[in-house]
């Protein structure tokens, strides 16, 4: 509970130390660039709620994660915005500061069929370094359900091209390596 109220005041710290349009202009540092100028920009409360910093015109929706426990001091993540319950959803789990606990409250989930499922075909882009300048973007898009034999790619990063990792879960995901 110390480190979750912890992480939760230096995540307030960042984000009240910003303007609005600085909350909004590092949010976007994961977006692709032809989807900035319409995507949706929200920014988390403490007690799993948001507030829409920037309304946008497309599907894309992007927010801050600095701060978060276990996160890089810049961490920017944005996904489609049919994605919003699923995000919610992983924010509670990932509140959860026992690993162990964590764990199988997802698999709870998981067996119990409450885990949301996210878009399939939608795209995850994470942007994480110490700051803006030394962070690398990761991208990954959501397949929940698949598995090696429905998508007929490998489940493993052995053969160096994409591959599911998570098969068969809700949490299944094209992996892009080099990203």
């Amino acid at each position: 509970m110390k480190r979750m109220i912890l992480a939760t005041a230096a995540f307030s710290a960042v984000l009240f130390a910003q303007t609005p349009s600085e909350a909004v202009d590092r949010a976007l540092a994961a977006a692709p660039r032809q989807m900035k100028d319409g995507a949706t920009v929200i920014q988390w409360k403490a007690d799993g709620t948001y507030d829409t910093l920037k309304k946008g015109t497309n599907r894309l929706l992007c927010y801050d994660r600095s701060g978060e426990p276990g996160r890089q001091p810049f961490a920017v993540q944005c996904t489609g915005i049919g994605n919003l319950e699923r995000v919610a959803q992983n924010r509670k789990f990932e509140a959860m500061t026992d690993r162990e606990a964590r764990q199988k409250a997802i698999e709870a989930a998981e067996a119990n069929g409450t885990r949301v499922k996210p878009e399939f075909g939608s795209v995850w882009y994470d942007m994480n370094g110490a700051d803006k300048d030394h962070a690398r973007i990761h991208v990954t898009i959501a397949v929940p359900g698949a598995t090696s034999q429905s998508m007929g790619l490998p489940d493993n990063p052995g053969k160096g091209g994409v591959w599911i990792m998570n098969a068969g879960t809700t949490t299944a995901h094209i992996m892009t390596p080099g990203s």
